[in-house]
């Protein structure tokens, strides 16, 4: 078990190391799109790539959540198989939002020895994630 300072110094230590490794400008939070955002998730169980629709509001939640859902064999074929749409995904605070991601299991954020694993799954995935995001944005905005 590690205190909340060493925890947060490890976690620092993974993403200086990705960025070191994987040394590029990501998309994430500027798609230009209002509470429409690409994220890295890494915790202590699994890692994640995602598209997040984080609006309040529910018409503009369901809007593009449906918009993504209606892409979704673009999505296995360009992205992978394995990606899961959910509606109803819940963040550790609490806030129910609408995901599509992938997910790494059994990996965790303060075990080094997973942390290549990692790196070359987030940059794997989110390269396509940001490349077939582009690639429809129009058709996510219109």
């Amino acid at each position: 078990m590690f205190s909340k300072e060493e925890s947060k110094k490890i976690r620092q230590e993974f993403w200086i190391f990705f960025g070191k490794r994987h040394p590029r400008k990501w998309l994430l939070y500027n798609t230009k799109i209002k509470d429409l955002n690409l994220k890295f998730t890494f915790d202590t169980k699994k890692a994640q790539v995602s598209i997040d629709c984080e609006s309040n509001d529910p018409i503009f939640k369901t809007y593009y959540y449906e918009k993504l859902l209606s892409l979704k064999t673009n999505f296995i074929q360009e992205i992978s198989p394995q990606i899961i749409f959910d509606d109803n995904y819940t963040l550790p605070n609490g806030k129910i939002i609408a995901r599509c991601y992938l997910q790494l299991e059994n990996v965790s954020i303060h075990n080094k020895n997973t942390w290549v694993e990692v790196f070359d799954f987030f940059n794997e995935y989110m390269t396509k994630m940001e490349t077939t995001f582009l690639e429809y944005k129009e058709y996510i905005t219109s």
